[in-house]
């Protein structure tokens, strides 16, 4: 085979290999949810609407799994001191899969003035998929623990699903995702790539960007030595 043609075979491969790759990103729809939440307080109903927002990182066989709240919910007749009141929740899971996932996350760590919207900090929960396909992930029941009372919430608007993730079921199965620890401190998976679009698409990109570069590297390649052997004759 001729330089020319071992040249355009490799830079050729390389665009292939680039393309396979891109194709192969796994889908990742991350959107931020209005959610309705209709709570039974122990003084009585209360209504509240927060943003909501599902993230996912992906660890080992599953993702960890992060719900945030960006408004607070529900509030407290009487101040909640620091480490009072200690919130879960759940998420629906739809699409490939079914169920629902629980997420928990630590206890307040500041007191909660009275008749204040109460935040909610943030709550994890590891998923591991049980069904390969595209998962949606939706805002469930929020429980809120406080001074020896329960409060729940429940979306009552039909939000729609704040996560969709293209996941591939588990070697040998797997249950649904359950909570193991909460919140988001050192164990939230930092440092770990998340599965959000824009993360993917950098970091195939980068990917792609490399199988490429190093095609046009091994054309350059060739085409030196053979003007270096033409040269020595």
């Amino acid at each position: 085979m001729s330089y020319r043609k071992r040249t355009a075979v490799l830079a050729s491969a390389a665009a292939l290999a680039g393309s396979a790759v891109w194709m192969a990103a796994p889908v990742a729809r991350a959107e931020v949810v209005d959610v309705n939440y209709q709570c039974k307080t122990p003084i009585g109903d209360k209504s509240a609407v927060s943003p909501i927002d599902i993230k996912g990182v992906e660890r080992g066989d599953g993702y960890r799994i992060t719900m945030s709240w960006q408004k607070g919910v529900s509030s407290s007749p009487v101040e909640l001191g620091k480490g009072a009141m200690t919130p879960s929740a759940t998420i629906a899971l739809g699409g490939a899969d079914s169920g629902t996932l629980s997420v928990t996350g630590p206890a307040n760590d500041a007191a909660i003035p009275a008749n204040t919207p109460i935040k909610i900090s943030d709550l994890s929960g590891t998923y591991t998929p049980k069904k390969s396909g595209e998962v949606t992930f939706t805002a469930g029941v929020l429980t809120i623990k406080a001074l020896g009372t329960t409060t729940t919430c429940t979306p009552t608007n039909d939000p729609g699903p704040s996560l969709t993730l293209d996941v591939t079921a588990a070697s040998g199965g797997g249950t649904t995702g359950s909570a193991r620890g909460g919140g988001s401190g050192p164990d939230s998976g930092a440092g770990l790539p998340q599965t959000g679009p824009e993360d993917s698409a950098v970091a195939l990109g980068t990917l792609g960007g490399t199988v490429l570069l190093a095609g046009a590297a091994g054309a350059l390649w060739l085409t030196r030595r053979h003007r270096e052997a033409g040269a020595g004759r």
